[in-house]
């Protein structure tokens, strides 16, 4: 995508339909990697498109055969040609991620939303798991921009929830998010180590998004991957080290009849050879199958012995 190429384009593209085509055709032609909120290049160049325009990023049938402006062009050729030269993913050059109708700041301090977890909490977790309907404290671990904690007080009206990350960048733009949603009495920011800075803290629901990737796989990320920090990935050999110091401690914070919900990406199989007694209830999703599962507290105290 060169300079003349992009000049040409704002000279002879005129519609959201021109130059949604226009962007397939280059980002295919470039081979841009997705996995950031989106899986394909006309839902990547949608998006950049309508969040250039100021339009809902949901709707796109009712602008296809709008004229656009030489500004409004412009605007888009810029996101376009950022995309196709910096590799970053879309969500940095916008500085907004959604999951699903809840909207982010976001930066390159932290991880570009896109947990499975998310989908469970806003489709009604509550229908897989029955007793979290008596809700009333939630422990959100690796936290990153807070996203997961802030739908997850949203969904619970009358849960506390705490906020957990390692990384003080990243709890800066969750705090961010929170006062954005106008959290902050029901959302605390906690940094810490995974539970190291939690004693004697108990919740009723733990949710857990961890690095669960393999060192092999961070080995070969592309770069939109290598965007993102190395820590909110990198989950060792078998990419479950994080997962196991959480599943040795969880016992300990939660309560009596509390749950964990945890996801752990392709490792399944890894992981129930490590825990093969366990009885897990495995939540799928829209998108996902075998990545995310439940865990009563019951089944974890052998675990913390």
């Amino acid at each position: 995508m060169t300079k003349d190429s992009v000049l040409d384009a704002c000279k002879t593209l005129f519609t959201v339909r021109d130059w949604l085509r226009y962007g397939v055709s280059e980002f295919t032609r470039s081979g841009v990697v997705f996995g950031h909120g989106t899986s394909n290049a006309l839902d990547e160049a949608a998006y950049l498109i309508l969040h250039a325009l100021s339009l809902p990023i949901d709707q796109l049938e009712p602008w296809l055969d709008t004229r656009l402006t030489m500004r409004e062009r412009e605007m888009i050729a810029d996101l376009f040609e950022q995309r196709i030269t910096t590799r970053k993913p879309a969500a940095y050059l916008t500085g907004e991620a959604w999951l699903g109708p809840y909207r982010f700041t976001i930066d390159e301090r932290v991880i570009v939303p896109r947990s499975y977890i998310g989908e469970l909490l806003i489709n009604g977790l509550e229908a897989s798991v029955p007793q979290l309907e008596e809700v009333r404290s939630v422990l959100d671990l690796c936290t990153g921009s807070g996203c997961l904690a802030i739908v997850a007080a949203l969904e619970f009206e009358d849960a506390y929830v705490d906020a957990v990350d390692i990384s003080a960048d990243a709890l800066a733009v969750a705090a961010r998010n929170v006062t954005d949603y106008g959290l902050a009495d029901r959302v605390r920011l906690v940094e810490s180590d995974v539970f190291s800075a939690l004693e004697g803290q108990r919740y009723d629901l733990i949710i857990a998004n961890p690095p669960y990737v393999t060192d092999g796989a961070v080995a070969d990320f592309p770069p939109e991957y290598q965007a993102e920090p190395v820590l909110a990935h990198a989950g060792g050999t078998d990419g479950l080290n994080t997962v196991r110091r959480i599943m040795e401690n969880a016992a300990d914070h939660l309560e009596p009849d509390g749950l964990m919900i945890v996801e752990i990406g392709t490792g399944r199989d890894t992981f129930e050879t490590i825990y093969p007694d366990l009885a897990l209830d495995w939540l799928d999703t829209e998108a996902s199958e075998g990545e995310v599962f439940a865990v009563q507290a019951s089944q974890l105290m052998d675990l913390s012995r």
